[in-house]
């Protein structure tokens, strides 16, 4: 593990007392992997999870359907959208009007009706994470930031206060059979990476993620100003490097300016006040509402400095069957869909704003959709055969509805989307598959994900 040392100690006390492990290698070791593999197959761009986790309802979400019976259409009626003869639930107002920046999938096929998170996490990436199979072929770290570049953020990456992650219905940071290596980090929860850096810093200091940031700045401005540094093995000096220079500075969104961070701020939308405590998942609602703006800045500004794929989630909040914990699908897309269209909008805005739409691909979707049929208290219940899917940027093409579905947005009428379509839809986006199928040295799990599906032609 690293331990960092208080830098009045010499510099061969400082680089003796540890590495940081990545699954049985070195940090300095890697570092010299990476570099003697010259023309990683990798694009520039990056790629955006945000897994919906619960099953959203496709009907209101991106597909109405307001001509049909009053127990199929959306219960929170429909929006008129900028595409042409296109609405939305009535909830999506903001995302509405960027609707010739989106890609609306409205055939997508999960194929079942369970909870578990089977899109990111399943059979069909043998059960990694589809960041851990990107960073097997990219490398764990990023050569020139320092950033891991495959990370997992839950709400507790931006608001300790908030519940643990929900990892009941399937790991998130699994990595399969990839190694320990190629977990997701997983900043400000207990992610293997983390759990392998241990900061001889004291545990208050540790715990206040502020004080940790001061502390990792001030000790590396004193080994600067010492030279501590001098004539180390530049993979060492690197390896510190990522730890006192890149990665401190990308999780701290203080560095932001106010005005962003408030017009991603999703909290006021939804204050825990306001919801209600006749469900029992209402402490899942509140800590969605709480976080959801901001860990989508956050996956922005990891993906501006080096990360390749992130994994954003909240606890448990789209399954909506108006039963003991959960809500109705009304009031359920107004404790869930109103943050869910403020911070894509806000996202959206951002990236258009910076010139990332070509460098950064957001995907949005959960396990399944919901039934066709609203049932008797007002819910919809659990549906494998089709699901709502939106996805933005990536220099792919968007203002466009991909598929259709039936008259009750039951199933595809035409153009099914199935998770290996999607999943090679994004293992494109993010590497070069000419370049990656002639390096022999990627594993079973790489290749034949690569291969599973076809990437939707419509964005192509």
């Amino acid at each position: 593990m690293l331990r960092l040392i208080d830098p009045s100690l010499n510099r061969r006390q400082f680089l003796s007392a540890g590495s940081l492990a990545l699954g049985g290698l070195t940090l300095p070791g890697l570092l010299k992997a990476r570099e003697a593999t010259p023309g990683r197959p990798i694009t520039d761009k990056s790629v955006i999870f945000l897994f919906m986790q619960g099953g959203p309802s496709q009907t209101e979400t991106f597909d109405p359907k307001m001509t049909a019976p009053s127990n199929v259409r959306s219960q929170t009626g429909e929006v008129a959208t900028t595409i042409p003869g296109i609405t939305f639930g009535g909830t999506f107002t903001k995302l509405a009007r960027q609707a010739h920046k989106l890609a609306i999938v409205r055939s997508f096929v999960t194929g079942d009706g369970n909870h578990d998170i089977k899109p990111i996490v399943g059979k069909h990436t043998f059960g990694a994470n589809i960041g851990s199979l990107y960073s097997r072929v990219a490398g764990t770290v990023h050569p020139a930031t320092g950033l891991p570049t495959n990370l997992a953020l839950f709400p507790r990456s931006v608001n300790t206060a908030t519940q643990e992650a929900n990892m009941n219905f399937g790991k998130f940071t699994s990595s399969g059979q990839l190694g320990q290596a190629y977990m997701p980090f997983v900043p400000g929860g207990d992610g293997k990476l983390q759990q392998d850096m241990q900061l001889a810093i004291s545990r208050d200091r540790l715990d206040d993620r502020r004080g940790l940031l001061n502390s990792l700045d001030g000790l590396r401005r004193a080994m600067d100003s010492t030279g501590a540094l001098t004539g180390t093995d530049r993979f060492q000096e690197q390896a510190i490097d990522i730890i006192l220079r890149g990665a401190a500075g990308a999780f701290d969104l203080s560095k932001e300016d106010p005005r962003v961070v408030a017009r991603y701020d999703t909290a006021p939308l939804v204050p825990a006040s306001r919801i209600s405590k006749r469900w029992n998942n209402h402490k899942n609602y509140a800590d969605n509402a709480a976080t959801l703006g901001k860990l989508l800045l956050l996956a922005r500004r990891l993906c501006e400095r080096g990360a390749g794929f992130v994994t954003v989630t909240t606890n448990f909040v789209w399954d909506m069957h108006a039963d003991v914990n959960n809500a109705t699908m009304t009031e359920g897309m107004d404790y869930v869909g109103a943050p869910f269209d403020h911070a894509v909008s806000a996202f959206i805005e951002d990236c258009e704003s910076r010139g990332l739409s070509e460098k950064i691909m957001l995907v949005a979707c959960g396990e399944m959709g919901r039934t066709p049929r609203v049932n008797t208290k007002g819910g919809r219940d659990h549906w494998g055969n089709i699901a709502p899917l939106l996805i933005y940027g990536g220099g792919l093409k968007m203002g466009q509805v991909i598929g259709e579905s039936t008259k009750d947005a039951g199933e595809p009428a035409a153009n099914a989307v199935t998770i290996p379509d999607l999943n090679a839809t994004v293992l494109n986006t993010l590497i070069d598959v000419g370049q990656a199928r002639l390096n022999s040295g990627l594993p079973r799990e790489v290749t034949s994900v690569l291969s599973a599906g076809q990437p939707i032609r419509e964005l192509l």
